[in-house]
């Protein structure tokens, strides 16, 4: 299967190859498309019922059943599968990698990236670990837009050692995209994620389950009378729960710290209802408002969704 791809003289990488083409792969492939990034794009599913889709929607100019078939002759490798499955496709597409490849992520978690990816690496390929910061609760290869990454974060955690050069292009290719580029330190940008991002999924998880185990005419009107909190919580929970259960094992001590502060505060928040606490409330309530105005402020409150206007997305 073939499909014409963006040309021009502003291609970054003669082939990218994207091993994985859920929400984010397939984005980041309209988004090459749109702004000529690629002179071809491969792409790689292990179902073929993935595949299907991805051929039908022309998101990639080949489509393959195995990792190395697809990184063959790739300028820039796009790891883009669940955390935990990072080491076996890494492994598997080894025999086709070609000197001077960069290798990339798109993963939530960076320390487990550069320990089950990072040692399997021939010299002369270069690693470099990112994650930009966007996603809706929707998956698969047909839940992508190219306005994904528009005016969001995307970080960069390289090895220490790392090329420079694969670092400037990994960072340009998401600029392209749209991104706001910053470079972190891997264990830094893990406990940073686990508040902003894992801990409120686990809440959310959490919630959901809950309301869920109410009994049955409880649980009825629970989902007839949700309110708009509500909703926000089950629209996150709706997220890939292969992807959040790889998320949370292999960034468990992060999670688990900010769990343990998170249910710290809670209790305060318990005991300050149980004893009428107004002014403790308030206050608190207060502060955390200043934080919400701070995220509109800049700019992240929200992806836009070609596919469903107003909707206000949750970054992953």
């Amino acid at each position: 299967m073939t499909a014409a791809s963006g040309t021009g003289a502003t291609e970054l990488f003669g082939k990218v190859a994207l091993l994985g083409v859920g929400l984010i792969g397939s984005s980041l492939a309209l988004a090459c498309r749109r702004h000529g990034l690629a002179g071809r794009l491969a792409g790689y599913a292990r179902s073929a019922e993935s595949r299907e889709v991805i051929e039908r929607l022309r998101l990639t100019d080949s489509v393959h059943a195995e990792p190395a078939e697809a990184v063959a002759d790739a300028d820039l490798v796009v790891l883009c599968v669940p955390v935990g499955a990072n080491a076996a496709v890494a492994e598997a597409m080894l025999p086709g990698l070609k000197p001077g490849a960069i290798v990339t992520d798109v993963g939530s978690v960076k320390q487990a990236v550069i320990r089950d990816v990072g040692p399997l690496l021939p010299e002369g390929v270069h690693f470099v670990p990112g994650h930009p910061i966007a996603g809706t609760e929707h998956s698969g290869p047909a839940a992508g837009f190219a306005d994904l990454f528009e005016e969001r974060y995307c970080v960069l955690t390289p090895p220490p050692g790392a090329d420079e050069a694969a670092v400037g292009r990994v960072a340009e290719l998401w600029r392209r995209c749209g991104s706001r580029v910053e470079t972190m330190e891997p264990a830094h940008h893990d406990k940073v994620l686990a508040m902003t991002s894992h801990l409120p999924h686990l809440i959310s998880y959490t919630i959901v389950g809950t309301a869920y185990d109410l009994a049955e005419s409880e649980r009825g009107e629970v989902i007839k009378f949700a309110a708009g909190g509500f909703r926000d919580f089950t629209r996150i929970a709706g997220s890939d729960p292969v992807m959040w259960r790889d998320i949370f094992l292999n960034n468990r001590e992060a999670v688990l710290e900010i769990l343990q502060r998170f249910g710290e505060d809670l209790s305060r928040l318990q005991r300050a209802i149980r004893w009428g606490e107004a002014e403790v409330l308030e206050d608190r309530f207060r502060r955390t408002r200043e934080i919400r105005r701070g995220v509109i402020q800049l700019g992240q409150a929200g992806t836009f969704d070609a596919r469903e206007p107003h909707k206000d997305d949750e970054a992953g």
